[in-house]
């Protein structure tokens, strides 16, 4: 299908966001918003987000990809990504106002980018939201890069003949045994608190959103990324996330030597296919 890319700025909380509409010539009744993750502008790694939303335009979904305030072309003071609510609800309003026909939208976000799509559907419940499209989400703790760290790292090392061969012959410093000793009582504090908290932390905050949600998530992995290593390892063992995975609104695609940003041309291509298949099969449902 044919479709047209057209910039686009619309304001938040007085400040003005610049953003890319790319708009199919019959656009399906859902859009999608691209989340990007931080610190970085509209285009994503090696342009990632501009060739995701041709891709969904060329099969007749409407996206929009756009730049959070203080971030690439839009105005006022940067930000992280526990605080873009505004930004996404203005980016979902900006959609509307220039396609009318677009009832519902999904949210696709990366890393942190998916983290502020789970906070943002916590905070707002905004019944516009249809679909979570997330990848490698971004659940970054001590205790969590511990357990990741002990598991996929310090685990194979200690499998290693060469390890060995140099702790007796002093080659490995004290240093990197003190390192794992430490990663190994850090790891130990997931699903545990030692103060009375009022306040939720975003990892929390974020399985309620999931918890809560009730439309349709697909969950994209890369096992060469540690950030998805470490999502897994947490949602293991943090009580918050208990079930949320085998939820069966959620469709899980696990991506074989894949990196954070799925760079290499066919798993981004497989990211690309597996979201406009997951789109089209919510929009038939």
């Amino acid at each position: 299908m044919n479709f047209i890319e057209e910039p686009i700025s619309f304001n938040c909380e007085q400040e003005t966001l610049a953003g890319i509409l790319v708009k199919p010539d019959r656009p399906a009744s859902i859009g999608l918003i691209v989340i990007v993750g931080g610190p970085q502008y509209r285009a994503g790694s090696h342009r990632q987000f501009v060739l995701l939303t041709r891709a969904l335009a060329a099969a007749g979904i409407a996206a929009l990809r756009f730049d959070y305030r203080g971030m690439g072309d839009s105005t006022g003071e940067a930000r992280g990504f526990d605080s873009v609510t505004s930004d996404i609800g203005a980016a979902i309003d900006a959609m509307q106002n220039h396609l009318p026909c677009i009832k519902t939208v999904a949210l696709w976000g990366l890393c942190d980018g998916a983290s502020a799509a789970l906070l943002y559907c916590d905070k707002t419940k905004d019944r516009r939201v249809r679909g979570l499209c997330l990848l490698n989400p971004w659940v970054r703790s001590e205790a969590s890069l511990a357990r990741a760290n002990v598991k996929h790292y310090y685990t194979r090392r200690l499998r290693q003949k060469e390890f060995w061969i140099k702790l007796f012959s002093g080659q490995v410093a004290r240093a990197a045994v003190t390192g794992l000793w430490r990663n190994v009582r850090l790891m130990g504090s997931i699903g545990t608190t030692t103060v009375v908290r009022r306040e939720f932390t975003f990892q929390q905050q974020m399985a309620r959103g999931w918890r809560d949600f009730d439309g349709v998530i697909q969950l994209l992995l890369s096992d060469e990324d540690y950030t998805a290593k470490e999502f897994l390892e947490f949602s293991k063992f943090d009580p918050a996330w208990a079930g949320l995975l085998s939820d069966g609104k959620v469709a899980r695609h696990d991506f074989c030597g894949t990196d954070h940003t799925f760079s290499d041309a066919a798993s981004r291509s497989r990211a690309e296919e597996l979201t406009v298949e997951w789109l089209q099969k919510h929009i038939a449902g």
